[in-house]
Parts: C-alpha cells; sequence; structure tokens
C-alpha cells in the first residue's frame, strides 16, 4: 500500500508541529522517520495512523483519500515504545486482542487461534501463549507488540521509537530481526526513531526531519556519504566541526588546501568525522607530508581497535586508528584528512 502526504500541516495551539510536508511511502517501502525531539516525526507517524488530523494538506493510502478517515477503519497496525500490552491478558489473547473486537471480518475462535500460533511462529515466541507480559523480557514484550499490529493484517505498519525502551544489545538484536520480518512480509512501514543507527541499519530510505520540515531524504548511503547541510552532518553520527575561510574556491587548514568549488569567499566550516582523518606519527615511518600538527591527549583501547583523542590548535579531535598502532598520550604527529564537507559559516 502506497502512502502520499501531500502539503501536511499541524498546529498545536499556536506551536507548529509540522510544516507543509510532502513525502511518498512506496508499497512495501521500509521508511525511518528521523530527527531531533520536537521535529515532528512522531506527529506525522500519528496523522498516518489517524490518532492525530492535518489542519491543511492531505493524506492518501493508494487512491483513497485517508485524511479523516478514523483509526479504527485505517487499516493500519501500530508499534509503541511502551509495548502498550494488556498486562492481565496472556500473550495470546493480547495478539488475538484485535481479531476479536474487529467490526468487519470477524474470524472464528478456530480461525483466531491457528493465526495467533502462526505470528508466534513468526517472532520466534513459541510456547509461550500461555505466559502474561511481566513474566517475559522487554524484548519479548515488543515482540508480542509487533504480533499484536500483524495480527489485522494491517495495510501499513507504523512504529513509533519501538526499541527507545531496551538496552543497547536487544536494540541490536531486534532490529536485525525486524528487517528480516519486513523482507518476509513486505509491508509498507513508517518507522519513527532518534537513532542514526537504528535508521541507518533498517530503513530502505531515511528522512530527516528539523523543526517540523523535511531536511534532506535519501537511502542511508546518500544521507550519510552526501550530507546537504551543517544540520544533517551534526545529526549523523560523530562529527568535528572546524571553523575557516574559503577563498577562491579553496579552504586553508594549517597547510593543508581543501577545495570549496562553489563556497563564496568567507567563513566556512569544515565538518570531518573521525573515519575522516588519518594519524602519522612521529618516527612511524610514515612520510610527513602535509597535515594539521596535533598532540594526543588520550588513546582509547576498545575491541579491535583504538581510538586517538588528539589536540589541533585548541580542537579537540578523536579517530581511530589499527589496534596495532603504537602510540601513547603526549605524542606528536600529523593529521590528514582523507575526507571533509564544508559548510557556509
Amino acid at each position: 500500500m502506497k502512502i502520499n502526504l501531500d502539503h501536511v500541516v499541524k498546529t498545536f495551539n499556536t506551536f507548529r508541529a509540522v510544516h507543509d510536508v510532502s513525502l511518498s511511502v512506496e508499497s512495501g517501502e521500509l521508511v525511518a522517520l528521523l530527527g531531533p525531539s520536537g521535529s515532528g516525526k512522531t506527529t506525522l507517524l500519528r496523522m498516518v495512523a489517524g490518532l492525530e488530523f492535518p489542519d491543511a494538506g492531505q493524506i492518501r493510502f493508494g487512491e483513497q483519500d485517508a485524511t479523516q478517515i478514523p483509526v479504527r477503519e485505517r487499516g493500519v497496525g501500530f508499534v509503541f515504545q511502551h509495548y502498550a500490552l494488556f498486562p492481565h491478558l496472556s500473550v495470546a489473547d493480547n495478539i488475538a486482542f484485535g481479531m476479536r473486537t474487529a467490526r468487519a471480518a470477524r474470524r472464528s475462535k478456530a480461525e483466531i487461534d491457528a493465526r495467533v500460533e502462526e505470528l508466534l511462529r513468526l517472532v520466534q515466541l513459541s510456547g509461550l501463549g500461555n505466559r502474561f507480559p511481566a513474566q517475559i523480557s522487554g524484548g519479548q514484550r515488543q515482540r508480542v507488540a509487533l504480533a499484536r499490529a500483524l495480527a489485522v493484517d494491517p495495510k501499513v505498519l507504523l512504529l513509533d521509537e519501538p526499541f527507545g525502551a531496551l538496552d543497547a544489545n536487544v536494540r541490536r538484536d531486534l532490529r536485525r530481526w525486524l528487517r528480516e520480518i519486513h523482507a518476509e512480509l513486505g509491508i509498507t512501514t513508517l518507522f519513527v526513531t532518534h537513532d542514526q543507527e537504528e535508521a541507518l541499519d533498517l530503513a530502505d530510505r531515511v528522512v530527516i526531519l528539523q523543526q517540523g520540515r523535511i531536511v534532506q531524504q535519501g537511502t542511508p548511503r546518500a544521507v550519510t556519504r552526501q550530507p546537504n547541510s551543517a544540520f544533517v552532518m551534526r545529526f549523523l553520527g560523530d562529527t568535528h566541526q572546524l571553523s575557516a575561510t574559503a577563498k577562491g574556491g579553496q579552504v586553508m587548514l594549517g597547510d593543508l588546501s581543501l577545495d570549496a568549488t562553489g563556497l563564496a569567499d568567507g567563513p566556512v566550516d569544515v565538518f570531518v568525522r573521525p573515519a575522516d582523518l588519518e594519524w602519522a606519527g612521529q618516527g612511524s615511518g610514515d612520510q610527513p607530508g602535509p597535515g594539521l600538527p596535533a598532540t594526543v591527549t588520550r588513546v582509547i583501547d576498545r575491541p579491535g581497535a583504538r581510538r586517538l583523542a588528539v589536540s589541533f590548535e585548541g580542537h579537540g579531535l578523536e579517530l581511530d586508528v589499527a589496534p596495532e598502532v603504537e602510540v601513547a598520550a603526549g605524542d606528536r604527529g600529523r593529521l590528514r584528512i582523507l575526507r571533509s564537507r564544508i559548510f557556509p559559516a
């Protein structure tokens, strides 16, 4: 089921939560709405669900105008961050709840029981149908919430920060699992998160919002490799910001010359990520070459890698080196910039 949002606007009292947003989600696509708190992503999701109604604009499911259709008639499945399971119902009864209360297409008890068992297998919880939510883990409760959303055969699946209440390891496991479930079922899915890693791991396409507006959208590769603004660059992962001046299509940092073709002369910000920097330590055998003179302030060892915290002209920067690189706090060397993005200051 294709979803179209055309010039959608939503205001709460005097606060404009969504500004003239237009977005298309293709049938079977998994799209992540990504942005900081207050960017409008959850408001958009709730309007697609029918839990909120836009002040202007149109929402279409396929060719149907769904703008004013009540939530019960939209055919959407909704998964919340905090599960919203009924504590007094068993896992099986939680999953069956929507099938038993739907106004249309009522199923027999045998059909409902068979569907529940099918969904328990799908979410890898076979044998746990008689337990209650308090008797299973947080990750398992989130699987039950997804099974309940899928039980009514939704045309659209909506997920609002579904893994936000779980610890990091469980979140990673559930992300992989959800991607597999989506590949198997092919349901059009809108996924809200403020977690960049989550969005990039899961989505076919990432839509980045800022203050109620879409500021960039594209594949994970496109938005990470070609951020179109300083906001997107800062928002998507660790980044360092260095002030400089553009002149004649070039930016000089130390004795490094960076290409700034297309930028007007004047103040600019140079953005580099830890992976964009390379360390050449004194006595390492590397050719000195051009670079930024820096001093190591701290060495952080991690499984399979070493991270260096270094100082360059008062800026604190971090970069990763191979685990076998011998370096210590106080060592001096040079930073080479492998990649950078430059935006007007």
